[in-house]
């Protein structure tokens, strides 16, 4: 099993990388920090617990939701 502060070492460091990437101007690190934002994302979510997995499962459902009810409202 691995520490629970591992996952969220990577999801900072996929954050520090989408900052990065909107800050630079340079395509090099552009796209040297996109590809890092991603890898540090997936790899993060696929060591996390089963209850992250489940918890993005649920807000990405109420968000779903939401986005459809306010679809609906504006038509």
């Amino acid at each position: 099993m691995t520490l629970p502060l591992v996952p969220l070492t990577l999801l900072m460091i996929a954050l520090v990388s989408i900052w990065y990437y909107q800050r630079t101007a340079n395509d090099i690190y552009r796209v040297l920090s996109a590809m890092t934002a991603v890898i540090c994302l997936i790899w993060g979510f696929a060591i996390a617990h089963w209850s992250i997995h489940l918890l993005s499962l649920l807000l990405l459902y109420r968000l779903n939701v939401v986005s459809l009810n306010g679809a609906d409202a504006r038509d």
